[in-house]
């Protein structure tokens, strides 16, 4: 499983990325099109498997995009928020999962139970 965390700036018309802890870069005129190129360029890198991004901007001119791949298993991945946060920090380990919760089983009552019926 590869992680690649970039740091995107815009310079004049321009968005520049850089990788975090790495030699990866890119530009494009847009976003959109820096991140389809950051992906293109991590895949170069590392073609394991399924490919999942994550763009968020910080500022109106700094954004950081994330391109993680393989791991996945088809697209799906459930964690819990501190699962989720561990990748961004550059943590190596997996995340363990939270235990799930025990669901109860509700009982049906009935209109005996209330102590009045709807059709009385």
């Amino acid at each position: 499983m590869g992680v690649f965390t970039f740091v995107l700036r815009k310079s004049g018309g321009e968005w520049t990325a850089k990788q975090h802890s790495g030699d990866l870069e890119a530009s494009a005129p847009t976003t959109y099109d820096l991140q389809r190129k950051l992906v293109q360029t991590a895949l170069s890198a590392d073609s394991s498997g399924g490919v999942q991004t994550s763009f968020s901007h910080i500022t109106t001119e700094s954004a950081v995009f994330q391109v993680i791949i393989g791991g996945g298993g088809g697209g799906a991945v459930f964690a819990s928020g501190a699962a989720a946060a561990a990748p961004s920090g550059g943590a190596g380990a997996a995340a363990e999962a939270a235990p799930a919760e025990e669901k109860k089983e509700e009982k049906e009552e009935s209109d005996d139970d209330m102590g009045f019926s709807l059709f009385d």
